[in-house]
C-alpha cells in the first residue's frame, strides 16, 4: 500500500469518528443526560 492511500484511507476513517461523535453528542436520546450534566456544577449537595 502507498503512503498517498494510506493517509487518504486515516483521514477518512477520521472523518467517519468524527461525524459519528457529534451526531452521538448532538442526537436527542443523550440530550437528557447532557442537560443533567449541565446542572451538577449549580446543584448545593
Amino acid at each position: 500500500m502507498e503512503l498517498g492511500t494510506l493517509r487518504s484511507l486515516v483521514t477518512v476513517i477520521s472523518m467517519a469518528v468524527f461525524v459519528g461523535i457529534v451526531w452521538w453528542a448532538y442526537s436527542r436520546r443523550n440530550k437528557a443526560d447532557f442537560d443533567e450534566a449541565a446542572r451538577l456544577p449549580l446543584s448545593d449537595d
